[in-house]
């Protein structure tokens, strides 16, 4: 059963959970533009599997496809990153807030005097 992501957020981290899939998108940011083939290179995997990782990250949004007669060619796609790293930093902001906020209580529960 294939799992079906509703909203960008969602594909964008379920893209970004896999390794392969991240070295990918490494490779499109240092080169700009790259063929299935170039992005398949560095791993040790077939091309359906290729294939696959860049399926997912075009259906993330991350990747978009040029067809050039019969090469295709991949570029790399910033702006669901910058939602992910957005949602990243309010969290970061609440979990980093709460976490002073019980580090100040527990702080406080030390000073005070047993009975």
């Amino acid at each position: 059963m294939a799992i079906q992501y509703q909203e960008q957020l969602d594909r964008t981290f379920h893209a970004l959970g896999d390794g392969t899939r991240r070295r990918m998108l490494a490779l499109l940011s240092q080169r700009g533009e790259c063929t299935a083939g170039d992005l398949g290179e560095p791993f040790q995997i077939a091309q359906p599997s290729v294939s696959k990782h860049i399926r997912v990250l075009e259906q993330a949004g991350l990747v978009t496809r040029r067809i050039d007669g019969r090469v295709h060619r991949f570029q790399l796609v910033v702006a669901p990153l910058k939602e992910a790293q957005d949602w990243i930093a309010r969290h970061r902001e609440f979990w980093e807030g709460t976490l002073d906020s019980l580090g100040d209580l527990l702080d406080s529960m030390k000073e005070e005097p047993s009975e």
